[in-house]
């Protein structure tokens, strides 16, 4: 290194003291009259900045431009990356995760988020990304500042979403996907997974109906969703896979007016069109109503469009509504029809015996999709899709063939190698920590928290009902809890011209207090003719009868004086 060495100030630094891995610089910054110390790592590659002292009580940064050339080539035969310092941080690291997520955010006493407005929040995390890199102790600040201003989903409180709370032994299985950072498409470099893939996509067939077919593990149940609609068109239309849609008539698909918005979603995608999705009329719980099914489908055929796939919803978003099956299956029988069951929200139920009635048909359906991330708190993401198919019809459609991954004089059986059934070529290991947590409580287990979750919805309807200002939308199929709360401004004033116009801002409001305060978050939205209405996720094991009544206690502190 000689006796200087470059600085971005383009100032001189004059050796003051060397040890054998660590070099002691003094500097001289004349423009602010300051003597600054540096102390400089060599024992990595790129010299790290430890400590900055002045001779002053202000603080004057300095930050290397790099090695020199001699420096860089002596370094060459040596890890870039330091195992064990890295090993260190991560330590570190793990215990501010698991003091401030998941002891904190696990707190029924502590806030469900720390709210602060985007332009604060920005200037609190110091987001900008820099030449150079920071300190162990600012990277740890840095996770701390993370976890404290994130939203605590895993919260007894947290009711936002279609998913909350946490499970340890899948959280396990997470850290360890993420440690062992593999893809799953071939045998070779994934052999553990491909086994277990195999084996929790066969569980979840079974409990469908199914004792055999197919599946994969998909990226959110849209993309699952998107799968069922291709290979529906696949099936239909083999030639579209070579020639695109030019070869291919106008084609027409059906769902309910209340389905999740992934079928407009993949409709425009895959070149089918918005304009070609047929919304099936329903029932005031949401429910598709069958004869308007066959009237959009006689429609559809009357304007030259030709019907491939009718997509049913178990669980729909914000009414939680089941379609009926059965019916739904007798029309896509008789009209040579596939159909597709998005169960992602409510596939759990098939744990359940008391429950499973709500998906009577489902073994009917060509396609199911269901995500365990949802009501098994496996985490996020979790999503399947699932065939009846056995003709190997998910590879067929997606298959690629390549040489380079998918070489044809393997030393194995070459069927292991899925990722050709898949449309992505990388693809994260979802199945570790669903097997993981499914080993750990057994399917007698994950009955319990479905039936759990519905009881705690019983008895949240149970109360409500019995309060004055909250109105039920409809009485609850699933856990998904509907309703308007009426301050007493407005209790009596139903038939008044502004009534429906100042309801639709109560829950707004009540949103932005819970948020700002941190005492809970829920969810609203207008659906239909309906004003904003409050829709209540009840489904983490964590949850109490006193966390049902907080609930309704927090909703009138909040919004009372509205």
């Amino acid at each position: 290194m000689g006796g200087e060495c470059t600085f971005q100030s383009s100032q001189p630094v004059n050796r003051y003291l060397q040890c054998h891995e660590l070099v002691l610089y003094k500097y001289r910054n004349h423009a602010k009259n300051l003597l600054v110390i540096v102390i400089i790592d060599f024992r990595i590659r790129l010299p790290r900045l430890y400590s900055t002292l002045s001779a002053l009580t202000s603080l004057d940064y300095v930050t290397t431009t790099g090695p020199s050339q001699p420096y860089g080539q002596q370094h060459l035969n040596e890890p870039l990356l330091d195992h064990r310092e890295g090993q260190l941080f991560l330590t570190e690291a793990f215990k501010v995760i698991l003091e401030e997520v998941l002891c904190k955010g696990t707190d029924v006493n502590e806030k469900v988020c720390e709210w602060r407005e985007p332009e604060e929040l920005a200037t609190l995390l110091d987001l900008e990304l820099r030449e150079y890199g920071e300190q162990q102790y600012q990277l740890l600040q840095r996770v701390r500042d993370v976890a404290k201003y994130s939203v605590k989903t895993n919260h007894p409180r947290f009711f936002n979403q279609l998913f909350a709370g946490v499970d340890y032994h899948a959280l396990t299985g997470r850290f360890l996907t993420e440690a062992l950072n593999t893809s799953q498409y071939t045998y070779e470099v994934a052999p553990v997974f491909v086994l277990m893939e195999d084996e929790v996509l066969s569980k979840l067939r079974s409990l469908v109906g199914w004792a055999q077919g197919d599946g994969i593990f998909c990226p959110g149940g849209t993309m699952s969703n998107m799968y069922a609609m291709n290979l529906a068109r696949y099936r239909a239309f083999p030639e579209v896979k070579l020639k695109g849609q030019w070869a291919l008539p106008r084609l027409a698909v059906f769902t309910s007016q209340e389905s999740h918005y992934s079928v407009m979603k993949a409709a425009a995608f895959q070149g089918i069109g918005t304009e070609n999705v047929f919304k099936v009329n329903v029932d005031d719980r949401g429910c598709m109503m069958t004869d308007d099914l066959s009237e959009k489908i006689e429609l559809a055929k009357s304007q030259g469009a030709v019907p491939f796939l009718v997509h049913a919803t178990s669980g729909t978003t914000v009414q939680g509504a089941f379609d009926p099956l059965e019916p739904i299956a007798d029309i896509c029988d008789r009209q040579g029809l596939w159909m597709h069951v998005d169960a992602a929200w409510g596939g759990s139920v098939l744990f359940s015996k008391e429950h499973r009635h709500l998906m009577r048909g489902v073994e009917r359906a060509d396609s199911v999709t269901w995500n365990p991330h949802k009501m098994m708190l496996t985490g996020l993401q979790c999503s399947a899709i699932l065939l009846k198919d056995t003709t190997d019809l998910l590879k067929r459609c997606h298959s690629a063939d390549a040489t380079y991954l998918f070489q044809q004089d393997k030393f194995y059986d070459m069927s292991l190698d899925t990722g050709d059934k898949s449309i992505q070529c990388g693809r994260k290991v979802d199945c570790l920590k669903l097997w993981l947590m499914w080993k750990a409580v057994g399917s007698q287990g994950l009955e319990e928290r479905v039936d759990r979750a519905f009881a705690h919805t019983r008895y949240l309807v149970e109360k409500m009902m019995k309060r004055e200002g909250f109105q039920l939308i409809g009485k609850p199929e699933f856990v998904n809890v509907c309703f308007w709360f009426i301050p007493p401004s407005l209790r009596g004033k139903e038939n008044s011209p502004d009534y429906q116009d100042r309801l639709s801002k109560v829950a707004p409001v009540i949103k932005e207090r819970m948020i700002k305060q941190g005492t809970m978050m829920v969810g609203y939205q207008p659906l239909g003719g309906r004003v904003n209405f409050f829709r209540m996720i009840v489904i983490s094991p964590q949850l109490s009868y006193q966390d049902m009544t907080f609930f309704l206690d927090e909703i009138e502190r909040l919004g009372n004086n509205l």
